[in-house]
């Protein structure tokens, strides 16, 4: 029997770039938190995606809760963060004692609907943080949440854990709000095996990161902390993957573009199918390769008809403002988002899929088209 075939687990490089780096530093003793690596890991992410400064974290996660706290969110106030996400966008928002309100999707992007953050602004002027999510590698319409957020001289936050070497209009995501975050979780288009980063333009804000993220240690002899600090600091040995797998990033994203085009080739002209949306404005990464369906043909169908040959799929992200844990705070839009995630599914998008993997996800999937025609067949000719 063929190994499962993964939505989206880690790919190390072909060339061993990552264990150049970790070989450095076992060479080097240099093993703990910091070092070399880290430094210059994250020297090398911010001049790839174009940012001034960048802080090495723990996870992506980390990075929201320092970027939440550089933007100087405390308790009771308000943050909106888009709905259609993973709870670490949400999260961080509770770990500073302040109040999410949801924002829901528009159909064109996925991602967090203009018209209803400046709804939101309307109904909460002194909002203090939004957090807007590049979900699945697809950039938000960032003019128009950009000069919402300028017009209402409120911090944007992008959450581009999703989306590391996706563009919008020639610009990488991540760098249009105040602050900026990536993940290297095991699932994401590079890994570190777990891991984080925040970017920004604001040097002194980054500065002022990593020293709450290493304990908030003063500059004393003895250990000293006039501030609440935390343990976030990334390794030495975690950035040294990280500067490795940095270096096949465009790799990654021409794979994740080839099983996109792929599938959308093959299973586009069945009916009730449409695929994540792509604009003229975005340069996906194409992270999972996603969609909807209005047929007879049900997300569990497929997921269960996978799963039965041992393939990984998923449903789309259930919204934040559906979740038991912050059901009870409050939600501007209309359904978009929960009817994505009522007809949504992420195909397997693993970048170690062969041809042969590809074309048997197709099959399957195609089977199930079959299987319903032929029994809409069966019930006409049955109900002559």
């Amino acid at each position: 029997m063929r190994d499962r075939i993964f939505l989206s687990s880690p790919h190390l490089s072909d060339e061993g770039y990552e264990m150049h780096y970790i070989k450095e530093a076992f060479d080097t003793n240099w093993i703990a938190p910091l070092g070399k690596n880290v430094n210059e890991f994250e020297n090398e992410l911010a001049e790839k995606v174009g940012s001034k400064a960048a802080a090495a974290l723990s996870s992506g996660t980390a990075a929201i809760h320092m970027a939440l706290r550089a933007a100087g969110v405390g308790e009771g106030d308000i943050v909106f963060c888009q709905s259609l996400t993973f709870s670490a966008t949400a999260n961080p928002i509770i770990y500073q004692n302040a109040i999410p309100v949801f924002i829901d999707s528009d159909n064109e992007s996925w991602n967090m609907c203009p018209n209803a953050l400046e709804e939101a602004f309307q109904k909460y002027p002194e909002v203090k943080a939004v957090i807007v999510v590049h979900l699945y590698g697809l950039s938000c319409n960032m003019d128009k949440i950009v000069e919402l957020c300028n017009r209402y001289n409120t911090v944007l936050i992008e959450d581009a854990a999703e989306s590391l070497g996706t563009y919008y209009k020639g610009k990488h995501t991540g760098t249009f709000g105040d602050y900026g975050i990536f993940s290297f979780n095991g699932n994401k288009i590079i890994t570190t095996s777990g891991g984080g980063m925040l970017v920004s333009d604001d040097s002194e804000r980054i500065t002022k990161v990593r020293f709450w993220a290493t304990q908030s240690r003063d500059q004393a002899r003895h250990y000293q902390h006039s501030e609440l600090g935390f343990n976030y600091r990334m390794s030495n040995i975690v950035a040294g993957i990280g500067r490795g797998q940095l270096k096949v990033l465009e790799k990654r994203v021409e794979k994740k573009k080839a099983i996109f085009e792929f599938y959308k080739k093959e299973l586009s002209s069945l009916e009730g199918i449409k695929f994540m949306p792509t604009n003229e404005w975005n340069q996906p990464n194409y992270w999972l390769s996603s969609l909807t369906l209005t047929g007879g043909v049900r997300p569990i169908d497929i997921m269960e008809a996978l799963e039965k040959e041992n393939i990984e799929s998923r449903p789309l992200w259930k919204p934040m403002h559906l979740q038991p844990y912050f059901e009870k705070y409050d939600f501007i839009g209309t359904d978009v988002s929960e009817k994505l995630f009522e007809n949504g599914v992420c195909l397997p998008s693993d970048t170690k899929m062969t041809d042969e993997d590809l074309k048997e996800v197709v099959e399957i999937i195609k089977s199930l088209w079959r299987e319903s025609w032929n029994l809409q067949k069966e019930l006409s000719i049955g109900s002559i």
